[in-house]
């Protein structure tokens, strides 16, 4: 018994009480209540398929888009690849200033003649 006592002392189970008790005044009662209840069910599942038909829709033109979006993607990788490509075949006269900073972080070496073969 002292635990029945000290449970409607309880905010929280004094709350869940008074919900309890709105919500059973508030039932569909008649002809009125029930057409009432089958707008909102019917309210609801024309939102449903309104959500599922937008969402495939988008789904769709995601998709219609990907190839476009792919060469968009793809061109931009070359122009990248192109900025930041270096000649590796070109002539060694061309020594600007980047190839000798490079030249100076890697190293650089020339082939001497070999003596002792002649």
């Amino acid at each position: 018994m002292p635990q029945m006592n000290r449970d409607q002392r309880n905010a929280a189970w004094q709350a869940a009480n008074q919900w309890r008790a709105r919500a059973a005044q508030t039932q569909p009662n008649g002809l009125m209540g029930s057409f009432k209840l089958l707008l909102t069910w019917l309210a609801f599942g024309a939102l449903m398929v309104v959500g599922v038909v937008l969402g495939l829709f988008l789904l769709l033109i995601g998709w219609a888009m990907m190839p476009f979006v792919r060469h968009k993607m793809k061109k931009r990788m070359e122009q990248m690849r192109a900025d930041h490509a270096q000649d590796v075949g070109g002539s060694y006269a061309q020594n600007d200033a980047s190839t000798r900073q490079h030249d100076a972080l890697e190293g650089s070496y020339e082939v001497k003649d070999d003596h002792r073969r002649s």
